[in-house]
């Protein structure tokens, strides 16, 4: 199946390189992930000196914002293995591909700050559980105090979405504070591994891994 059959429309079109299916997953599937979700040690996630109110476990990699560098995770657990074959057979490609997977839980009133994922990985596929999330996208770089242009879009239960081109590099992406539990999952390559565009240049500001970066303070 052509990759452009596999989204729908709704994504914004001002936003390139955001794809979107509303109904990924059936009902049984979102609460066979919710069981495997319950039996994993969620930790609250920490960004340097800051503590976010979100929970988090991350398997294939952990990233260190104090010394800027991927550190070594445990394994993809098996209760997840079927979601990542799921999302290989969805886009086409070798499960192998998503080397790193996190799982994040959002209380109710959580939010997370805006930024642009850790360039060590590529392309980012995005799954929501349970609740509604409404994630924001502004152009990178952005300029502090000069108003801009942003967009926000909604995510619902069930639904998936896949960043990779400009949204990735180009743009940062926020989630307002949710008004109800939520779950996401979000599985990545390894950078210079794109899903659906064709290998090349990941980021054209050339961004290092060891440099300090900005995080969400949320």
């Amino acid at each position: 199946m052509q990759a452009s059959l596999l989204f729908t429309q709704d994504a914004p079109a001002d936003v390139p390189g955001l794809r979107f299916v509303p109904e990924f997953l059936s009902a049984a599937e979102e609460q066979a992930l919710l069981r495997a979700i319950d039996g994993l040690e969620l930790v609250q996630a920490q960004y340097k000196q800051y503590t976010a109110r979100r929970r988090v476990a991350s398997f294939g990699g952990k990233f260190d914002y104090d010394t800027n560098e991927l550190r070594p995770a445990p394994p993809i657990p098996d209760s997840l293995a079927p979601l990542r074959a799921r999302v290989a057979q969805w886009l086409g490609v070798d499960p192998a591909r998503f080397a790193h997977l996190m799982v994040a839980e959002y209380r109710p009133g959580t939010p997370l700050g805006w930024h642009r994922d850790v360039p060590d990985f590529e392309s980012i596929v995005g799954v929501s559980l349970l609740g509604t999330a409404h994630m924001k996208f502004r152009p990178y770089p952005h300029a502090p105090g000069r108003a801009g242009k942003s967009v926000t879009f909604e995510l619902p239960p069930r639904s998936a979405y896949v960043l990779e081109g400009p949204v990735r590099w180009q743009w940062q992406h926020s989630i307002a504070e949710t008004a109800e539990l939520r779950y996401s999952i979000s599985l990545r390559t390894r950078r210079g591994t794109p899903l659906l565009l064709p290998p090349g240049p990941s980021d054209p500001t050339a961004v290092s891994s060891r440099q300090p970066r900005r995080f969400p303070p949320a």
